[in-house]
């Protein structure tokens, strides 16, 4: 069983309740992303769910050069801290660059470093010295034994702050499958798992000049995961995904959530938490 680790006022991991990281996978401006984050956490506080509100400041693995990116991180991270503030849930974004892991931990609790930059050890070294949490993606390109390196870097960097992140492996071109033996290999390095509920449904570059995804693949996957015993679930969220400028194939409508979480929470409860690690 992973152990504990605290992220703002939550503890998470262990016996502790499943909790969920949840927002629009880009900050599109500050209005939908306050409401987006009041609702989600609404929701949550229903679900008695702890709840880590997610979003980006920048995207800067997108599939076309004209792609909407997100406000910057300037802008992007006043707008988190005020969900933060007025929200009242934890905080998590994306960090590209060693320089963005050390401004950005000035402000949010989770640093969260993207799947493809998963083995960039100067990253991860930054966002480890900067005592926040950090939540690893596996890399699309990495066997879950493999994740064990990347603890390492961090424990040996000075942190035991540390999420686990699987969301798929490339599979051929343009698609993902996930290999829920994923979560029981990386659970046994110690720390909380979670699943990738909509980035493992992406198809990479599968629309021409963007990605794109199926969506109607979010709940079986996100079923066998909460039977397979991660212990929290990642998935962007959105009022309006089909108008997203980023990830709307593969995003959860937010009108979907709740039926969705109280589906995984019970089969969460059935098949009790990390089970598979004492066999």
């Amino acid at each position: 069983m992973s152990h504990d680790v605290t992220i703002g006022k939550l503890k998470v991991g262990g016996a502790h309740p499943h909790f969920l990281i949840a927002g629009p996978c880009v900050i599109e401006s500050e209005r939908l992303t306050l409401e987006t984050a009041q609702r989600i956490a609404e929701i949550s506080r229903a679900l008695k769910m702890p709840f880590i509100f997610k979003s980006s400041y920048d995207k800067a693995n997108r599939t076309s050069i004209s792609s909407f990116r997100g406000l910057g991180i300037s802008e992007g991270l006043r707008i988190l801290k005020k969900v933060r503030d007025e929200v009242g849930a934890p905080v998590l974004t994306d960090v590209h660059s060693a320089e963005e892991a050390k401004r950005a931990g000035e402000t949010v609790d989770v640093l969260q470093i993207p799947a493809f930059l998963c083995r960039q050890t100067d990253l991860l070294v930054a966002a480890a010295t900067t005592g926040k949490v950090v939540n690893v993606k596996k890399g699309q390109f990495l066997s879950p034994g493999e994740m064990a390196n990347v603890v390492t870097k961090l424990e040996e960097s000075g942190t035991k702050k540390i999420l686990l992140t699987e969301r798929g492996s490339s599979f051929g071109y343009n698609n993902l499958v996930v290999d829920m033996r994923a979560l029981p290999i990386m659970r046994k390095f110690g720390y909380p798992i979670v699943f990738d509920a909509t980035h493992s449904v992406q198809l990479p570059g599968g629309g021409g000049t963007k990605s794109s995804g199926q969506r109607e693949f979010i709940t079986p996957l996100a079923c066998a995961a909460a039977a397979a015993g991660c212990d929290g679930f990642f998935m962007e969220v959105h009022p309006d995904p089909d108008h997203a400028p980023s990830d709307g194939p593969n995003m959860v409508p937010l009108h979907d959530l709740k039926k969705l979480l109280e589906r995984l929470l019970q089969i969460c409860q059935a098949a009790g938490k990390g089970a598979e690690s004492d066999q």
